[in-house]
């Protein structure tokens, strides 16, 4: 287990919270019914009340914070992430309850002309962020790819991550590249993120098969 940051969490949830009082300082200039979901071409393809939009969903990425940071700590192996791995939770949460807010206002106010973009642009960075980070977390429960022969084999799990850190730097890459090409967004996003998911664990499962083999011999 590790011991929560008290003060990093109060910072870290007030600025998850800053939002609403965002939404309080504009209530007047936005509409009763906002658009709160963008499609791959930043076209508005879903609506929530005024009310949803200030204050739930700040709300409900608080509590998602408060349970990520409580479920991480918890952790019988919390002591192996990395302290800038473990910072960086702390951030994550507030960074993208920002990001999500800001493109809603900014969408409505006309700061921001395709929210979708933006999104783009902010995972593209976090993947290559988090690709970095990914080959130095050690062994744990709750941060990595955690499968049954990671967990259950340390040189397996080094493996994976290595191979998943620098599949996560590229898919952060082609992803950020991709928003100025604008070239099938759709297909290069998801295609790039079932590549970046689902290659390290065929990777994983077939280091364990190799060495079930090798055990047998």
């Amino acid at each position: 287990m590790k011991k929560i940051n008290l003060k990093l969490l109060a910072v870290t949830s007030f600025l998850t919270l800053l939002p609403i009082l965002v939404g309080l300082l504009l209530w007047k200039q936005l509409p009763d019914v906002i658009p709160s979901h963008f499609g791959f071409d930043g076209t508005a393809d879903g609506f929530s009340s005024k009310a949803e939009v200030v204050f739930m969903i700040p709300a409900i990425m608080t509590l998602l914070h408060l349970f990520l940071i409580f479920v991480t700590s918890k952790d019988p192996k919390a002591k192996n992430v990395a302290p800038k791995m473990s910072t960086f939770i702390y951030w994550m949460i507030p960074l993208i309850s920002g990001l999500v807010q800001l493109s809603i206002y900014g969408a409505i106010l006309g700061w921001v002309h395709n929210p979708t973009r933006m999104g783009f642009i902010f995972l593209g960075i976090l993947f290559m962020i988090l690709g970095n980070y990914l080959p130095k977390i050690k062994q744990n429960y709750t941060v990595g790819i955690k499968l049954p022969w990671t967990l259950n084999d340390e040189d397996n799990w080094n493996k994976t991550h290595r191979l998943a850190g620098k599949l996560w730097v590229l898919g952060g890459f082609i992803i950020l590249v991709n928003e100025w090409l604008r070239w099938a967004v759709p297909f290069v996003f998801i295609g790039t993120i079932l590549v970046m998911v689902f290659l390290p664990m065929v990777y994983s499962y077939w280091l364990s098969h190799v060495k079930e083999k090798n055990d047998k011999i």
